[in-house]
């Protein structure tokens, strides 16, 4: 295995160049295939989990629901004061921040990217809940998209750009786990749950989210820095698959909404040229979809 992994790194240091040494042997960091190995976990489980589920009952997950959804709250909150306080003080260019310019404030940030990174494998636990609670209507494409690719990402992210740039697109993500976890965390308890009313909000704020970081990043291809710019194209790549698949997700769940909303008003809808009771006005792109 060892002798596996040295040939892997070598040849990802040969297609990637010289890694960023300040995260030398951190936990997960040095090889590939750990990251990589629980991303297949993952999509096992995906797979054979609602297999698993099908003939038996939806386990009762409210009270770890709660602590779940406290501890990546607080995470996130952690974390995003971490990085926009370190950035600030640290005198980072908003256009374009290399990632060996202020020592001091890059390994703090350095430090905070990490617990982000290992985030991103926590939060593969959002999807076992959906599974051990039948919620499979909530496991789309998007959702397992978004949770297998990032992880992923920043393995990379943190072995060859862990701070300078890096930082915008992670703190802005972690604002809105700040808002979604919150959410999800007092949703699952029944006597809050009709008083909380920004669920709407959340897409919105995912989809400005990344339209800041593909700006923020744009910036940096306008007016560059040491930061590599292959970082930065692939960066505004992955923010248009997101925008397009949020957007997809948005309109599908609350545009069409609005209007089987009015027709339901209404009393009939037409089917074929005919009128008809609208049926049900609830469908699976309707219900609660918890994202990153």
């Amino acid at each position: 295995m060892e002798t596996f992994n040295h040939k892997l790194n070598a040849y990802i240091d040969t297609w990637m160049g010289p890694r960023d040494q300040r995260v030398r042997g951190w936990l997960l960091l040095p090889n590939y295939p750990p990251t990589f190995a629980l991303t297949l976990m993952y999509l096992l489980i995906v797979w054979m989990g609602p297999k698993y589920m099908k003939h038996r009952q939806p386990y009762n997950c409210r009270g770890i629901l709660v602590f779940y959804n406290l501890g990546l709250t607080l995470l996130s909150s952690y974390m995003f004061y971490e990085l926009f306080v370190t950035m600030w003080r640290g005198g980072y260019n908003f256009y374009c921040q290399d990632t060996h310019s202020s020592e001091e404030a890059d390994n703090k940030i350095i430090r905070v990217l990490w617990w982000y990174y290992f985030s991103k494998v926590i939060e593969f636990m959002d999807t076992i809940f959906f599974i051990l609670k039948k919620n499979n209507h909530q496991i789309t494409f998007l959702h397992i998209y978004h949770h297998a690719s990032m992880p992923n990402i920043w393995w990379f992210v943190m072995n060859w750009v862990p701070c300078g740039h890096s930082y915008f697109g992670a703190g802005l993500n972690c604002f809105i786990h700040i808002v979604m976890y919150a959410y999800y965390g007092l949703s699952a308890v029944p006597a809050i749950r009709p008083y909380l009313w920004w669920k709407k909000y959340i897409t919105q704020l995912q989809l400005i989210q990344f339209f800041c970081t593909m700006s923020q990043t744009l910036c940096a291809v306008r007016w560059p820095c040491s930061f590599p710019r292959g970082w930065l194209y692939f960066q505004i790549s992955y923010m248009v698959t997101l925008i397009i698949l949020f957007s997809n997700f948005y309109i599908q769940t609350y545009k069409k909404n609005v209007s089987l909303k009015k027709e339901h008003q209404n009393g009939v809808s037409s089917t074929n040229g005919h009128a008809s009771r609208t049926p049900s006005m609830e469908s699976h792109s309707q219900k609660k979809l918890r994202m990153e």
